[in-house]
This record gives C-alpha cells, structure tokens and sequence, in this order.
C-alpha cells in the first residue's frame, strides 16, 4: 500500500537536487506515453532534470520511474496522467524511463518498478510503489498540494495543448534575484565555483540573505562531489574508515542522495575519535550540511543537538 505524505512532513529547503547533478548522462529520455513538450505531463531523465527541479519550486513535481517491459508501469503512468490533469495544472507529471536513468533511480532509492515520488523546492517526497486505485493517489496528491503550499510551491502551469487566449504557458513565479539566478545558470552548467562565488556576493550584500546561505553549501558539496563516481567514493570509505576525507567524500554522498540521517551518523560517530583539527573539519562540515538539509529540519535540530552534547 501507500505511505501517503504527511501534511507536516519534511523541512524543504533550495532548489538544486544534489544527486541528479553527480554524473549527469547525457542520453535523451526514451518515450514513456506522456506527450512530448506537454507543459503538465513530460519526459525527464539524468541530463534533463535539472529543469524539472527549476520546476518544483513552483508547483509540485510527480515523478514516475517506470520501464518498458513493466505493465504495470504503462498501467500506472495512464492512471497518473489522468489524475494530475484532472488538478487544472496544479501538479505535474514527469516520467522517467528507469533503464536510461539510473542516476534518479539511485537518487530516490527505488526499490521496484514502478516508483512514485514527488519533488517540491527541489527536495524529494517518497510516495508509494506499485499500481494504485485512484482514489488512493488522488488522497496522496490531495497532501503533496498542501505540504506543497506549507513550502510556498503552490502555483499553476498551464497545459500546452489548450492554453487560455492571452495566457503564458509557462508557470507564473517570481524571478529569482540576479546574482541567485547567476549562481543558478552557473551550476547548471557545472561551474560550482562561479555559483559559490555569486552566492558569497550576495550574502557580502545581504548578510541575512539565508537562500544565499543554504545556495553556498549546496554549491561547494557539488564541488566536492563533482568528477567523483558513486563506487569510488563508497569504496574509498569503507577502504579506509579513519581517512578523514574519505568519510566526509562518503557522508557528502550520503546526503545528496538522500541519506539524511547517514550521513549525520557517519560524522557524528567519528567526531569523539578525532584530534582538534579534524573534530572542527567535521564540525565545520556539519554546519553546512545543515544549511543544504534546512536548519529547522527535524533532523537537523536532532543532529546539531548531539552536536552541542560532543562539543561540551
């Protein structure tokens, strides 16, 4: 069955996916049912997503890992594209083929095919497996709207295929800041450093510009990350569990892909064991993790909890 989100569900925070930007493929999405260019209902995969993450800062973003050769994936994505258009735009759909996307299936830690999850402000919500009745997807859409509109993502797309006369296709938001839409373009192209160097201008600007915060920490674990694969990182890590740089490769990981939890663990359980220099590597490591997790995000507040307990 289901495990429908709840309505108080997790702290969201930015509007970059870590994972989708680790060793980005660059093939094009096969076709997956859903009609080409449609505003409301489209293809994604690994290279393509990062628009589709632009676009969860503005209305929440469904996505289906499904596979050809499942039935009940074609089965699942007919019901869901039926259900979200029924919402006037309110929802999208984005369907991944998961044979050419494994990067999303790791990121949202798919266990089977078909997978459902959602994405609001960037951040992944899980929701269910498997075909479901409709009524049942329609009660978990029902609360991906308002967590969605808890996290200020509660605008309106307009499909492409009828559009009201004299209305953008496109999804109406605010445009973000300058410098928040260079550091933005400049991780989109992979330059993380030009990104951290615009985020760190605008907080020079604006010291209580915490977007501009939470963008650096994310930009400089996508620089630490970046050129480094998934299997290289894992088995560096666990080739060398008092390597410093490996564990926080390894926790970095952990993080961007979803491993909250994990990845606070790993540094936390290794902090009593450090000298001084390596125990303010980590703590320094930990305070901007938690500006990419969100700093009043439950898990957070738990891990900078023990944090204080290590320290004092």
């Amino acid at each position: 069955m289901t495990n429908p989100i709840s309505p108080n569900g997790p702290g969201l925070r930015g509007a970059v996916d870590l994972s989708a930007l680790v060793q980005r493929q660059q093939e094009p999405a096969g076709p997956a049912g859903a009609a080409s260019g449609d505003a409301i209902v489209f293809e994604t995969d690994d290279a393509a997503f990062g628009s589709t993450l632009e676009l969860s800062r503005t209305v929440p973003v469904v996505v289906a890992l499904w596979a050809s050769w499942s039935e009940q994936s074609r089965t699942l994505v007919e019901s869901l594209e039926r259900l979200v258009r029924a919402r006037d735009g309110r929802i999208v759909l984005a369907t991944a083929d998961a044979d050419r996307s494994p990067q999303l299936v790791q990121a949202f830690q798919a266990q089977a095919i078909p997978t459902v999850v959602a994405v609001i402000a960037g951040q992944p919500v899980p929701l269910f497996a498997g075909v479901q009745p409709d009524d049942v997807i329609d009660q978990v859409f029902d609360q991906l709207l308002e967590l969605g509109a808890q996290h200020g993502v509660s605008g309106r797309v307009e499909s492409s295929d009828a559009p009201a006369e004299g209305e953008s296709k496109e999804p109406v938001e605010e445009p973000l800041p300058p410098l928040h839409q260079e550091a933005y373009d400049a991780i989109e192209r992979g330059d993380f450093e030009a990104a951290a160097s615009a985020y760190r201008t605008a907080m020079a600007q604006d010291p209580r510009d915490t977007l501009a915060v939470a963008g650096l920490a994310q930009a400089n674990l996508l620089g630490r990350l970046a050129g480094k694969t998934l299997d290289s990182i894992r088995n560096a890590a666990a080739a060398a569990p008092s390597d410093l740089d490996a564990q926080l490769d390894v926790a970095d990981l952990d993080l961007s892909g979803g491993h909250v939890d994990d990845a606070f663990d790993r540094l936390l359980t290794l902090f009593p064991t450090l000298d001084a220099d390596g125990k303010n590597r980590v703590r320094e490591r930990l305070i901007e993790l938690f500006e990419v997790v969100g700093t009043e995000e439950p898990r957070v507040i738990a891990a900078r909890r023990r944090l204080t307990n290590l320290l004092y």
